[in-house]
């Protein structure tokens, strides 16, 4: 098997799946140019299965009966290969209006029929995606998360430096364009940022204030690292919306895979959500692009490269995690704090990320273990776990066992 120099444990579950008998709906869910359609193409080489792919991606809407031909065209296939079967896979199917029910009708449909078709769904908007799965496709289906590319990952295939790493981020198209700084930000704003905000959010949900959706990505890109409430957000915001809106934009910002807002600590679930958020992006290229930093002047601002690199940490642990039931949270009581708490798996590890930037609060890793009694505490950075380590280990490997 040749294995590909990203998502390797990723690959290699899609691979198994593919040459089992088929099951389940395989849905590969992760944010816009991570890699799943190469991904997918790779696996689909290294089984040997016969495939049909189609992409709803396209300028002007698909309908329903696009997805009943791309359907027919795979079933053909699969009648040719007999018990060898096809896969038919659907890029962005949620971009096609009621496309839950039609693919949930001709999956039932190939069921009853003895049909030996796999169908891989592909999206870049986890949020929309799992809502039709879950409303239509419940007990068809299994997720598969395509997260961020890895410092390890982008280190290896393209041979990025740690510091490299932190300001350009883990966008593998853009790897190549970090010698021109102005065409790498320009890839990243036009190509990645506005085709996720209005292709993949505005156009697939409703939402009522588009320039507020835009206006808090901003913020939080601006704020990543930092603990802000809602009422902060509405005053940088000059007032517009409410406290309700802003975190239902917020979690549509999380679920496309850009920005989300991590939850205070607690032993307390309620308090926990009401609780100001810790605004973190998910690719630090999406909070320095939009910045007036270059590599070399952010290099050389400690307080703004001190928040990226905790940006960063929270990100390798967000996207690491994923999908494994182990909570990424902050804890701040008065003016004590801990960048980052692991809770799940009935453990709890309290991290805490060195570095120069000034914080209007003081570590709190003593005050927290000895209300929480954490089983670990890790320090990242300075005297503890050298920063290009931890970002280069799997997160589940720090959590306490």
């Amino acid at each position: 098997m040749t294995l590909p120099t990203f998502h390797r444990p990723i690959f290699k579950t899609v691979v198994a799946r593919l040459r089992e008998p088929r099951k389940f709906i395989q849905a590969l869910l992760g944010p816009r140019q991570v890699g799943k359609t190469t991904l997918i193409r790779q696996a689909l080489q290294s089984s040997g299965v016969d495939f049909h792919y189609a992409s709803a991606d396209a300028p002007t809407p698909r309908d329903a009966a696009w997805i009943k031909t791309q359907w027919d065209v795979a079933r053909l296939r699969a009648k040719e290969k007999k018990r060898s079967g096809a896969v038919l896979v659907l890029d962005e199917a949620q971009k096609v209006e009621g496309w839950s029910e039609i693919v949930k009708r001709l999956w039932d449909e190939d069921t009853a029929s003895g049909a030996h078709l796999k169908v891989v769904l592909l999206g870049s908007a986890p949020l929309l995606v799992r809502q039709g799965l879950s409303e239509s496709l419940a007990g068809r289906f299994e997720v598969v998360r395509v997260p961020h590319w890895s410092f390890a990952e982008i280190s290896e295939a393209f041979g990025l430096g740690l510091d490299e790493y932190l300001y350009f981020g883990g966008y593998p198209g853009s790897a190549s364009l970090i010698s021109d700084e102005e065409r790498w930000r320009h890839y990243i704003l036009d190509a990645l940022v506005e085709t996720t905000l209005s292709r993949d959010i505005l156009l697939q949900t409703r939402v009522d204030k588009p320039a507020l959706l835009r206006h808090l990505f901003r913020l939080g890109c601006d704020y990543s690292g930092q603990i802000l409430s809602y009422q902060k957000m509405l005053g940088q915001l000059h007032g517009a919306g409410n406290t309700t809106t802003l975190a239902h934009y917020l979690e549509l910002l999380s679920g496309a895979g850009m920005l989300t807002g991590l939850q205070k600590y607690s032993g307390n679930r309620l308090r926990q959500r009401g609780s100001s958020p810790k605004l973190l992006v998910l690719n630090t290229a999406l909070m320095t692009s939009g910045t007036e930093h270059s590599f070399a002047t952010a290099r050389a601002n400690p307080d703004y490269w001190g928040r990226i690199v905790e940006s960063a940490v929270g990100a390798h642990l967000l996207n690491g995690l994923a999908g494994t039931g182990i909570e990424v949270l902050y804890w701040r009581e008065i003016n004590r704090e801990v960048d980052f708490v692991l809770k799940g798996k009935g453990r709890v590890t309290a991290l805490e990320v060195t570095s120069s930037r000034r914080k209007d609060s003081l570590p709190g890793m003593a005050e927290f273990a000895k209300e929480f009694k954490p089983q670990r505490q890790l320090l990242v950075g300075g005297q503890g776990i050298p920063l290009e380590e931890f970002l280069a280990t799997p997160p589940e490997k720090f959590v306490a066992a």
